[in-house]
């Protein structure tokens, strides 16, 4: 096992910080506990990067002291984090959803706060891929918490259920929850796009390729005068997707970083988007009317269904039926996350290469353009966002903060300090999070 010699008083004690390479959701989260801990009395604190290589560019705006790759061999990867361990002298790790790294961390006495934003998604057979040891096992709270996951999360060594780890919303309190300008017909709509770089995807434009012109051709059909594609799509992707005899008037592509996405978001009056959890957490903190996109992988399929039943309404754009089967997708994750992925990928592709893929996309169209008119109905866009907190990222910062105060102080881990309404659960199954009332 390696050590790192103590640092002196004068020494800032390097934070080695990870995120999983799928999308932008776990960058979203490290930036939202760097914020966190700006808040804080902390000792002299310096961040590395290690992996992340698509939410680069969202923590640009913090100081992060160099990035480090690590190899997509499983079997090479104990060995370059062991290098980066001893070479920039690594005394704590805050990992978000990287089983792998995490593990490896913590092999070489690293003491490592691992970030768990998707423990919904957990069966047996995902069960050697967590880091069921690490030092503070965040779970992020969820709506539900399905039975075959609890027995794994049981087995978390350090398991703390933390509230929602995202960016502090930019409205104000009365405002927030609440429809900017309720009763009007939404002008400007922002569609995103993650997951899409995730592994095991093959070709990252079937996707897009599918819902973009069905997106757009909805949006001209509300009335939408202004849109803007951001997300990490291929090239310029977005670009050639978007048609002028087709789109709103104002199209415009591109990515955002995290602050110009937020941004964004807080400007414009309908969020379009795949279904991922930061990105609809995010926007119910800031009261912003939210369709999710079909889901691209297993974890936006139990996302969107949870947006939709916490805001009482079907706000989902689903797949035909003869594109996806959801149960189905769902019924093979008894076997690990892996299987029903490549179901999923493969269902997109196919429809993608298909020749009834004009047909999957005036579907889909005609899908998005009922979701935006029920959502009208809808008076308050935050109940998901209540229903699971929002104070997640300062008790991820909280959980760090005690895993540094432990290693220099004293051999042994500090009590823990459990949000309200949550519990440790280390020697008791998980007791799920209540919906909304």
């Amino acid at each position: 096992m390696h050590s790192v010699a103590p640092a002196t008083a004068l020494d800032p004690v390097t934070v080695a910080l990870v995120g999983a390479e799928f999308g932008w959701g776990s960058s979203g989260k490290l930036s939202a506990v760097l914020s966190a801990l700006q808040d804080r009395s902390t000792p002299p604190l310096r961040f590395i990067g290690m992996a992340s290589g698509l939410g680069r560019p969202v923590l640009a705006e913090h100081p992060v002291d160099g990035w480090y790759d690590l190899p997509d061999d499983p079997g090479r990867m104990p060995v370059a984090v062991e290098e980066i361990v001893r070479s920039q002298a690594v005394r704590a790790a805050l990992v978000v959803l990287d089983g792998a790294a995490a593990t490896a961390l913590l092999a070489h006495g690293v003491p490592t706060v691992f970030l768990d934003s998707l423990p919904f998604l957990w069966s047996e057979g995902d069960r050697a891929a967590l880091p069921l040891n690490a030092t503070v096992y965040c779970a992020q709270k969820s709506i539900e918490l399905p039975p075959e996951c609890r027995a794994v999360l049981a087995d978390a060594r350090g398991l703390r259920w933390v509230e929602a780890v995202i960016a502090r919303p930019r409205t104000s309190e009365p405002e927030r929850g609440a429809r900017r300008d309720a009763g009007r017909p939404y002008r400007r709509a922002l569609v995103s796009l993650g997951g899409l770089r995730a592994p095991g995807l093959i070709d990252p434009e079937h996707y897009p390729r599918l819902v973009v012109p069905a997106v757009l051709q909805a949006l001209t059909a509300y009335g939408i005068e202004e849109a803007h594609i951001a997300g990490n799509l291929p090239g310029d992707l977005a670009d050639r997707l978007v048609d002028s005899s087709t789109a709103p008037p104002r199209t415009t592509a591109g990515p955002l970083g995290h602050g110009a996405f937020l941004d964004r978001l807080d400007d414009c009056d309908v969020l379009l988007t795949s279904p991922g959890l930061t990105t609809l957490l995010e926007a119910g903190g800031s009261g912003v009317p939210t369709v999710c996109l079909p889901p691209q992988n297993l974890s936006q399929i139990f996302n969107g269904r949870y947006h939709s039943q916490a805001l009482g309404a079907e706000l989902r754009v689903l797949w035909p039926h003869d594109v996806l089967d959801e149960d189905e997708a769902l019924a093979l994750r008894s076997e690990g996350e892996d299987h029903a992925l490549e179901r999923i990928y493969s269902a997109i592709r196919a429809a993608a290469l298909g020749d009834d893929r004009q047909d999957v996309g005036h579907a889909l169209a005609d899908g998005v353009l009922a979701a935006l008119r029920r959502a009208a109905h809808v008076s308050r866009w935050d109940a998901l966002t209540t229903a699971v907190g929002t104070g997640g990222a300062a008790q991820v910062a909280d959980a760090l903060l005690e895993v540094l105060g432990a290693a220099g102080h004293s051999p042994e881990l500090p009590e823990p300090r459990v949000a309200a309404g949550a519990e440790n659960t280390r020697r008791r199954t998980p007791r799920t999070v209540p919906p909304a009332p």
